[in-house]
């Protein structure tokens, strides 16, 4: 596991990545989290951590660009839970509801991957839809299927046989009769 990134919030409102020494901004913060960098960012001066008030600011600062936030009655609620139990409540509810929307994530992420396999395969899906068995399914019993295969390919080259037999027969009848 990669060392949390430390961030240093200075009292003119910047904030200074003290592990890759450079400036960044609450776009560059969100970029970290998103990566699954674990961020921390404290006060420059008391050393107090701001983690907690950076991430809900960059929340925030995203709801304004994009109207589809958190439901308006929710955030009231948050407001609204001043006291202890109301705010675990909040925060089990929350968690709650980002476990659901991952794991529909990730059971979506599952079937396109499935869908993806399917493309990548045509012949395969092509066996599966009329039943005959890929390279995934083993064959049983092939070889009275085999035998079956053959016995019809030569019904099927006698009958062409025949006729040609027969063409062959009536032009020397023709000639015959004249």
């Amino acid at each position: 596991m990669q060392p949390p990134v430390v961030i240093k919030k200075y009292g003119n409102r910047r904030l200074y990545d003290s592990s890759n020494s450079k400036y960044v901004n609450l776009e560059d913060i969100a970029g970290f989290i998103r990566q699954g960098r674990e961020v921390q960012v404290i006060d420059a001066k008391t050393g107090q951590d701001l983690t907690r008030v950076t991430l809900t600011q960059i929340i925030t600062e995203d709801a304004k660009e994009k109207p589809t936030g958190l439901p308006l009655e929710l955030l009231r609620q948050l407001i609204v839970a001043s006291d202890e139990v109301r705010q675990e409540f909040v925060m089990w509810y929350l968690k709650s509801a980002f476990d659901t929307y991952q794991k529909v994530q990730d059971a979506v992420q599952s079937r396109l991957g499935e869908v993806q396999s399917a493309i990548l395969s045509p012949v395969d899906m092509m066996k599966q839809l009329i039943g005959l068995p890929g390279p995934s399914q083993p064959r049983i019993n092939a070889e009275p299927e085999l035998d079956a295969l053959r016995k019809r390919v030569a019904e099927l080259e006698a009958r062409l046989e025949k006729p040609a037999t027969r063409k062959q027969n009536s032009p020397q009848k023709r000639k015959r009769r004249v």
